[in-house]
């Protein structure tokens, strides 16, 4: 092994770097230069495992050299061992301090020259397979993430389906609904609404979480869940539990996983997301800017959805009607900034709702309150 180590040997004394090239030739490819200039000039040829530098010498001293070795991404790695005359304990402490990882001093003693060089070489070889190790593990723990996640990722859409299996929404509500939100964001983005608050959110949490905002409708009787006509006062007020039920089933979930971030958004979703802007909404009765903003985009979101999509209790509406009725919640349902960012994203929440099975439209001048 250590015959494939290259070592260069920096000395402006002629005999000094002859006695090391003799020292060091039997064990080691030795590249002997007079300066520290050529020194950097062979760098670019010679990739170097080890240097044995002089401090004094003219035009560029050792630690002048050590300095730019340490600042060049590079060579900032190449142990340096200082070879010099100067037995000060206050040199050696500057040339430690400026990166070198040992001093021997003139003139030198061949065996303890080659123990030296001996350990700093395996030192540094330790080093790389620590790297070599650390980047084959944090490989390792990327896919194990990996996995974990699509793991997750798969028991959520099936939770998530059994929601929507249950409300009687059309097919890939769940997914539109995420892909609304996103579109939201670019353009709260875009128009800088709202921005240090959308600038905290972690995307890679909240959007997965959204599939979350109905959950608490799993424990909503069937016979509520898909009644083709109108509820009854008391059944909407067993409909509006499905809010606090969601909420308490996602803190239940909180006390038996690290995975805060993700819950902390859905509990969010599932909690505020029918609120309304005039706080006329529920569970709570918030109103304006006290409603989470997680909560009024995804009310947003789901009425949007509601109305162009087929529910067992309504035909979809035509997009263009569904945005007048959006427009009707101005200031009442939702809150009016975000009104104006949807505006500007119609398109794009089009090109989604044509992703809904319904092949059928109300006509013109139908109408259906916002969704409940």
């Amino acid at each position: 092994m250590n015959a494939q180590k290259k070592i260069i040997a920096v000395d402006d004394n002629l005999n000094n770097l002859f006695a090391l090239k003799n020292i060091l030739k039997p064990l080691y490819e030795v590249y002997p230069v007079s300066s520290a200039a050529k020194m950097l000039d062979l760098l670019d040829h010679v990739k170097a495992d080890l240097i044995l530098l002089d401090v004094e010498m003219p035009e560029l001293n050792g630690y002048e050299a050590i300095s730019i070795l340490k600042s060049s991404p590079d060579y900032r790695e190449i142990p340096v061992i200082f070879v010099t005359a100067l037995s000060d304990e206050q040199n050696e402490m500057e040339g430690l301090e400026l990166g070198a990882v040992d001093y021997i001093y003139k003139p030198f003693v061949a065996p303890l020259l080659l123990r030296r060089i001996e350990t700093q070489l395996a030192m540094a070889e330790n080093k790389l397979e620590l790297q070599r190790l650390n980047s084959v593990i944090q490989k390792k723990l990327v896919l194990k993430s990996e996995e974990v996640s699509a793991l997750h990722n798969a028991i959520l859409n099936i939770v998530a389906g059994m929601v929507e299996s249950r409300d009687g929404a059309t097919g890939g509500h769940i997914q539109r609904i995420e892909q609304y939100l996103e579109c939201l964001i670019d353009g709260m983005t875009h128009s800088n609404t709202y921005t240090d608050e959308v600038n905290s959110w972690d995307l890679d949490f909240l959007l997965p979480s959204s599939q979350l905002h109905d959950l608490g409708k799993i424990a909503i009787s069937d016979v509520i869940l898909n009644k083709p006509g109108k509820l009854t006062t008391e059944e909407f007020e067993i409909m509006k539990t499905h809010t606090t039920i969601g909420v308490d089933a996602i803190c239940r979930m909180e006390k038996d996983t690290n995975n805060s971030s993700f819950l902390q958004y859905a509990k969010v979703f599932a909690g505020a997301h029918h609120e309304k802007w005039d706080g006329s909404g529920y569970p709570n009765g918030l109103s304006g800017l006290n409603i989470p903003l997680v909560g009024r985009i995804m009310a947003m979101a789901d009425v949007f959805d509601a109305l162009v999509s087929a529910r067992s209790y309504k035909e979809p509406f035509p997009v263009k009607q569904a945005a007048e009725i959006m427009h009707e919640g101005r200031g009442k349902h939702f809150d009016p900034k975000l009104l104006d960012v949807f505006d500007n994203v119609y398109d794009r929440f089009v090109d989604i709702a044509k992703q809904s099975p319904a092949s059928t439209r109300m006509e013109p001048g139908s109408s259906l309150p916002l969704a409940s």
